[in-house]
């Protein structure tokens, strides 16, 4: 087991994901992983992201020693099919007019691993769009601009405005890091960020 001591470290380069595990008040680092992220044939997007999430963490985990390591990835999905971000305004545009009145499936995968051990979890979030018209599109993304984000919505903005309703066992996971899922995982790794430090090393 990781003890008090063990470095944390955020596998990511998401500010979105540093400001979610920001939350848990404990000192952490970020170190971006370099991994192909290409599909791999007959891969579905809930295995795309678990396998992402794995290798995140262990690309980092191999030369950092003694260290606990959060790796996350998330595939945004539409009857099965991968929607990706869509990078400028019109694309956007496009995406939203394709998602209106449908359900988006979202695949938060997570990992946690100290090298030796590696924890994993699927979390699902269904999203629900109303019917939306073209100048609530266009407003949205003048305000929002969620060009970085799959289905150009930002659930944690504006964007919840576009939902008729939100299905996850964890409301965290739809900004890409599931928060209720990742403070069990560091648990089982002696690290537990309702306690302090101290704490944590009365606990080991």
């Amino acid at each position: 087991m990781a003890n008090h001591a063990s470095r944390l470290i955020l596998a990511s380069s998401s500010r979105y994901r540093k400001e979610m595990l920001e939350r848990f008040c404990i000192s952490f680092e970020t170190i971006s992983p370099d991994i192909d992220e290409t599909p791999q044939p007959g891969e579905t997007p809930a295995q795309l992201a678990l396998r992402l999430s794995v290798e995140k963490a262990l690309a980092i985990a191999k030369n950092n020693p003694n260290s606990v390591i959060i790796g996350s990835d998330q595939v945004a999905t539409l009857d099965g099919t991968p929607i990706g971000k869509p990078g400028n305004f019109e694309a956007a545009k496009k995406q939203l007019q394709a998602l209106s009145g449908h359900c988006v499936e979202f695949h938060s995968a997570l990992a946690v691993t100290d090298g030796r051990k590696t924890e994993t979890a699927d979390i699902i979030t269904r999203c629900y769009f109303r019917e939306l018209s073209d100048a609530e599109i266009v407003h949205y993304l003048e305000i929002e601009k969620p060009f970085d984000t799959a289905g150009s919505a930002k659930a944690e903005g504006l964007g919840i405005t576009l939902m008729d309703k939100m299905e996850s066992e964890d409301p965290t996971a739809i900004i890409g890091l599931p928060l209720i899922t990742l403070a069990r995982m560091l648990r089982s790794f002696g690290i537990n960020p309702t306690l302090s430090a101290q704490e944590n090393q009365h606990h080991d």
